[in-house]
């Protein structure tokens, strides 16, 4: 009996988690941003000042322990646990999104989530009890930062990505329904114009039976009488 042992070592497959770079480069450009201007905002605007932009737009400095734009005010931990969720799915979940547009927005939302999500963690008296730095007024609408911005364009893009893809498929659909419809059309134009006359085999049965027409012929003139 042969005992021999095959000496190549068996690799075993090991689960890696997919991520989408580009999606974390956005994210990461998105979180530079963000935390820059809300640094500057704490050292230009700490004293309390406001400083006029255009229109009514201004830089006013404000500080939210609720939800994006200074809404659900003392929610924070929770909120804050939230967006750790949410990051972490749509990281995962944008290496399974083939739409260019939908890992853009994807890296939009995480930068964002994520950007305030470090305000949370670190710019506080406790850990997840940190206030979200505010500082984008228009005075007619709740103060933001970068990171809302973020988050509301990318959801946006993110729905727009959904509703293109879902069309792009209706029409893949409707082409191969089309396809499929056009394939039995012909299939059936091709029984239709086939012949009625019998085939070489049939053909070849007849004359099996019935002998050539020389044969037959010969068989006539045998028959009749002299």
């Amino acid at each position: 009996m042969d005992t021999t042992t095959d000496p190549t070592p068996t690799r075993r497959t090991r689960w890696r988690p997919r991520v989408a770079p580009w999606s974390l480069v956005i994210a990461a450009v998105v979180v530079t941003f963000d935390q820059i201007t809300k640094h500057w905002a704490l050292n230009a605007l700490g004293d309390g000042r406001e400083v006029h932009v255009v229109w009514t737009l201004q830089w006013n400095l404000s500080f939210n322990t609720g939800m994006a734009f200074s809404t659900g005010e003392g929610l924070g931990p929770v909120i804050a646990l939230l967006a750790m969720l949410i990051v972490i799915v749509l990281i995962v979940s944008s290496a399974h999104v083939e739409s260019k547009l939908a890992r853009f927005a994807a890296g939009l939302l995480i930068g964002g989530a994520l950007g305030n999500l470090l305000d949370r963690l670190f710019r506080g008296e406790g850990w997840l009890h940190g206030a979200v730095v505010d500082f984008i007024d228009f005075q007619w609408f709740p103060i933001f930062n970068i990171a809302d911005i973020g988050v509301t364009v990318g959801a946006a893009l993110f729905a727009t990505a959904s509703l293109l893809e879902g069309r792009r498929l209706d029409r893949a659909a409707a082409a191969a329904d089309a396809a499929a419809a056009s394939a039995l059309d012909d299939a059936d134009d091709a029984d239709d114009a086939a012949p009625d006359a019998p085939d070489d085999a049939d053909r070849d049965a007849e004359v099996a039976v019935a002998g050539s027409p020389t044969e037959v012929v010969a068989d006539r003139e045998r028959d009749e009488p002299r």
